[in-house]
């Protein structure tokens, strides 16, 4: 080879190399790949997030006021980033509150960084960009119009304002608020009436029977297609003899035994844990453990046009224990009930509404409240059980399992011990070391 022909060689290569490296170059602003290797895979949206994008037609609009040129502006880029790949017609408009105080106004913003979201003609504004936060946010703006979910008081039901006793219910109304439910009580002697706009009714665990009157205004309610959640402990009374009898529910009194409670590791006979699920819309598609501590059953035998599903079934190693089971021990006899044992169920019945159009009134009954309780709501799938429950009593179909988990890896917890351990090492023996360390290197070289 000549050493022209070599010089041409090289020429081509080089041309070549460029040309290349010009195509990558192209191709990396046409495409773009991500790989998510975090544990809890953070940077990626929860299957939650992509459901209720999809539950979401038309478009989406973040407004954004952050100063031109702000690191705050990338930040939120990035985090929205992963909403605007998952659904198209989503859009991030950044203004500048400097130079835009006609728009701070309007939006009513407040501080640099604040997001507003619009959809629909409906507006919320967000101060986070986490995933939680902004799907939470779009939950909120997917209903229009107000959805109130009412406790009813004044007979010793789980308190729904307390969000620090173990046994109320304050951190379960706070949930429904955050996916966009109004909550509020109800105590029928003060109101004397059910208000129309009730898009759910919670009887939660009552210790005491309501008055007569009370008792007819919520079979009235029923009667007249209003949705209701029944929650009734073993202790107390299940009471609301008109209700239930319009219903065509009987509480079973006792308390619901599960044998295979050592296998499954609940630490108690007498706490049920429900590892698999009948047929029913409410499940569907939920694969979590629920637990129920002390539950009763109930038995269904609703009135013509009422569809009754099964929502929570025992094995049939299950029991209703009708005796005292404080002493720790119990054993099955011919006075209890033996199992299969339905724990919760679910009635429906269509019927016209007051616009003459066809719904489906929904009512679910359950023979435990602890399961919503502070002190359970956590555990397991609880949270996620309890929030199906009430949006598929509001008829908020396609808010059924979407429930963003927390990522795994977000907090560090750590035995006592091993704190303990830490705070020796660094506090007391690391510094301890080093100045020792330099005091002894300071005594060999006064010696030299």
């Amino acid at each position: 080879m000549t050493r022209k022909q070599t010089l041409i060689q090289q020429i081509v290569s080089g041309l070549l190399f460029l040309a290349a490296i010009v195509l990558v170059g192209v191709l990396t602003t046409r495409y773009k790949t991500e790989f998510d290797w975090t544990a809890g895979n953070r940077n990626t949206l929860t299957g939650a997030s992509l459901k209720q994008l999809q539950a979401m037609p038309g478009p989406i609009v973040f407004t954004v006021f952050a100063p031109s040129g702000a690191d705050v502006r990338r930040e939120i880029e990035t985090d929205l980033g992963r909403y605007t790949r998952a659904k198209a017609d989503i859009r991030i408009d950044f203004i500048d509150p400097s130079a835009n105080p006609q728009k701070v106004k309007e939006y009513n913003v407040s501080s640099v960084g604040e997001i507003v979201v619009d959809y629909q003609g409906r507006r919320e504004s967000l101060r986070a960009t986490t995933e939680p936060v902004v799907t939470s946010t779009l939950q909120r703006l997917a209903y229009g119009g107000e959805q109130w979910v009412l406790f009813l008081e004044g007979h010793d039901e789980r308190a729904w304002e307390d969000a620090q006793n173990p046994a109320a219910l304050g951190r379960f109304a706070q949930v429904l608020r955050d996916k966009g439910l109004k909550v509020r009580g109800l105590n029928l002697v003060k109101e004397a009436r059910i208000p129309d706009n009730t898009s759910v009714l919670v009887i939660a665990s009552p210790a005491k029977q309501p008055l007569a009157g009370e008792a007819q205004l919520l079979k009235e309610y029923v009667e007249k297609g209003g949705n209701l959640l029944w929650l009734a402990d073993p202790e107390t009374p299940a009471g609301i003899d008109p209700l239930a009898q319009a219903l065509g529910v009987v509480w079973q009194n006792g308390i619901a035994i599960m044998p295979e409670y050592q296998v499954i590791g609940t630490g108690h006979p007498g706490f049920f844990a429900a590892v698999g699920y009948p047929q029913n819309a409410v499940t569907q598609g939920f694969d979590q453990i629920t637990l129920f501590p002390f539950a009763r059953s109930l038995v269904g035998n609703p009135a013509a046009g009422w569809s009754l599903a099964p929502l929570l079934i025992s094995s049939e190693a299950a029991w209703l224990e009708t005796g005292d089971i404080s002493g720790g021990s119990v054993a099955q006899d011919d006075r209890d009930v033996h199992g299969p044992l339905t724990i919760g169920l679910t009635l429906t019945r269509e019927r016209k509404g007051a616009d003459g159009k066809a719904t489906t009134q929904r009512i679910a009954a359950i023979g435990d409240a602890d399961f919503l309780a502070n002190a359970y709501l956590g555990e397991v799938g609880n949270q996620q059980l309890g929030l199906n429950l009430l949006q598929w009593l509001a008829s908020r179909d396609a808010q059924l399992n979407v429930d963003v988990p927390k990522a795994p890896d977000t907090s560090l917890l750590l035995p006592g011990w091993a704190l303990t351990t830490i705070a020796a090492v660094f506090v007391l023996l690391l510094p301890l070391g080093l100045l020792g360390w330099g005091v002894a290197r300071w005594m060999i070289r006064r010696r030299r």
